[in-house]
Parts: structure tokens; C-alpha cells; sequence
């Protein structure tokens, strides 16, 4: 009988996103009524400039949140794991990934403004930097704690220096880790919407800001299409980073 309420919450949670992918594949102009299966809209979001636009701001927002979560992360639970060992430094470095987007968006918000920093892409890169590492650090520091950290001694034993020792050890051992947290990422900051909302400038909108300006007015088909894409993308990132962990299991195993 535990199937019942497990198919209840599937239906519940994926059926919404079905229609969407259905209704992307309209041929008419109607974003609630099929009248017949057709790639039409597909083609007019390649051919909207607007949305391009906000897709290169997205993609160049989440490539560089990717990169710089990805340094600070691994750095930040390199640290945790090996030399920190702290709860009170664990929580700290948790409590982006834990905070509500509005109240972290409303805090980076009043830095920006304290500090006088002009709302961009810039700021909107630096506030999904903040919540991007914590999960970043979560992925690696799990996959820290179960290495066993005899190895990097008896690498400095040998004669090794510490960067030495984690560009030959640590980060190969990690890699797949490391991977998945990146692509985690970088899904989440071309996802995110609140945080963006509040820290970006008005000549620059990223995807998710263009597609809530378009919403206020009516759903259509060329919305379905674009949402099924990045429906698509986040799929393929979560399914690698998924495949990344796996192998980090099977390396473990072996």
C-alpha cells in the first residue's frame, strides 16, 4: 500500500512539469489547448534576441559562479576536513545553502548598496558564489571524510610539500567530487531567480528574469519550449554529477 501515497507525491511533483514539456510541442498559439505536434516554437526561441541575450548572461553568470564556487568550496572543505575540525566553522560555512534566497538576496542587496556597488552581472555572479560554495563544500567534504588522510601524511613524509601533496593526492582522489559540485553549481545559478531578482541591474537580465517578465502577462508555447530546455540542461548536469559520485563509490570499492 506504500506504493499509493509514493506514486501520489511522483504524480504530484512531475505531472505539472509534463504538461509542460507536452504543451512545448503545440503547433498552435495556445499554451493550454494541443492542437497538433509541432517544433515551431522551438525555432521561434532560437530566433527571439531577447531571450538570447538573457541566455549569454545566464550562462556567462553561472560559468564563472561554477568556477570561483568551485575554487573556494574545495579550498573551504579541504580546510574543514584536514585542519579546521570545527562545528561552529562546518555551520558557518553551511549557512548560505541553509538561509531563505529572500533573506540572503535582501542581505547581499544592502552590501551592494553599502558598499556602492553598481548592480550587474558582476554582483549577481558574486551573490550566487555565496550560496554556490556551500553546496560545494557539502559535496567535497563528504567525499573528504572518507578518504584516509594516512596517505597525504606519508606523501609529506616523503618529502612532499603541502600543494604538492593535494595536486597529487587530494585532488585526484576528490576529482569526481569535486565534478559533481561544480555541475551542482552551475545548475543552481542557472535555476535561481529570487537572489538574481534583487542583485541584478535593469540592462542586464538573466533567463530566469526574462522569463518572469514574460509570465506576468500569460504563459505561451515559446515559454513552454524554453522551459523544456532548461529542463533538459539541469537534467544532464544533475544526471553527470550524479554519474561523477557514482564513480567516486566504485573507486572506493575497488
Amino acid at each position: 500500500m506504500l506504493w499509493i501515497p509514493l506514486l501520489g507525491c511522483f504524480a504530484f511533483l512531475y505531472l505539472p512539469i509534463l504538461v509542460v514539456v507536452v504543451l512545448s510541442f503545440n503547433s498552435g498559439r495556445s499554451a493550454l489547448n494541443l492542437q497538433g505536434l509541432s517544433l515551431r516554437w522551438y525555432a521561434e526561441v532560437f530566433r527571439d534576441g531577447d531571450l538570447g541575450h538573457a541566455l549569454v548572461n545566464t550562462l556567462l553568470v553561472a560559468t564563472g559562479t561554477m568556477v570561483v564556487s568551485t575554487v573556494l568550496g574545495t579550498m573551504l572543505a579541504v580546510g574543514l576536513v584536514r585542519h579546521a575540525r570545527s562545528t561552529a566553522l562546518d555551520a558557518f560555512a553551511m549557512t548560505p545553502a541553509i538561509l531563505p534566497d529572500l533573506v540572503l538576496a535582501i542581505g547581499l542587496l544592502s552590501f551592494f548598496s553599502w558598499a556602492g556597488i553598481s548592480l550587474g552581472l558582476g554582483t549577481v555572479m558574486v551573490a550566487h558564489t555565496a550560496f554556490g560554495t556551500a553546496f560545494v563544500v557539502a559535496v567535497v567534504r563528504a567525499r573528504l571524510v572518507q578518504l584516509d588522510g594516512s596517505l597525504e601524511e606519508a606523501s609529506q613524509d616523503l618529502g612532499a610539500g603541502w600543494l604538492s601533496t593535494f595536486v597529487r593526492v587530494t585532488l585526484p582522489s576528490i576529482a569526481p567530487a569535486v565534478l559533481a559540485g561544480a555541475l551542482l553549481s552551475f545548475t543552481l545559478s542557472v535555476d535561481e531567480f529570487v537572489i538574481a531578482f534583487f542583485t541584478n541591474g535593469p540592462d542586464s537580465p538573466t533567463l530566469p528574469i526574462e522569463i518572469y517578465s514574460r509570465v506576468r502577462f500569460g504563459v505561451t508555447p515559446e515559454i513552454n519550449a524554453l522551459a523544456t530546455l532548461l529542463l533538459l540542461v539541469s537534467v544532464v548536469a544533475v544526471v553527470a554529477g550524479a554519474l561523477a559520485l557514482r564513480r567516486t563509490e566504485t573507486i572506493d570499492d575497488d
